[in-house]
């Protein structure tokens, strides 16, 4: 049985880390807060629980001027932890998504039933 979701670091914003650590090992904590719209403080939480937990490794940048620069790498681990986590994102992804195309269908029987054509509904959804 997989582990429950509260059980793992397991959510969007550690999968987008763990994406974007992949990409590009040298990127900086402000430079992921920014691209992903996650505060600095909270990618600095993240990627340090991330670290602890083993999933990511970091090291000094050597050819850096800056002795604050560091290099982020997914470790073996983290490189499992990662596919296990699009794994469940994906699912969970799938259900919205499957829930949506439900609605979608309800709401167009619906809107037929009280006599819009397909046009008309689809025209109203661009409406404001």
């Amino acid at each position: 049985m997989p582990p429950e979701p509260s059980d793992r670091i397991e959510n969007e914003q550690v999968l987008h880390i763990l994406r974007e650590i992949k990409k590009s090992p040298e990127m900086t904590q402000r430079e992921l807060s920014s691209r992903l719209g996650i505060s600095l403080g909270k990618v600095n939480f993240l990627v340090n629980a991330l670290i602890q937990r083993g999933l990511v490794k970091v090291e000094n940048f050597r050819s850096s001027t800056s002795k604050n620069a560091y290099l982020y790498y997914l470790t073996p681990r983290g490189i499992e932890e990662k596919t296990r986590t699009t794994y469940y994102f994906l699912k969970r992804k799938m259900k919205e998504y499957e829930s949506l195309e439900e609605e979608i269908r309800q709401l167009q029987e619906e809107a037929r039933e009280s006599g819009l054509t397909a046009e008309e509904t689809r025209k109203g959804a661009d409406a404001p």
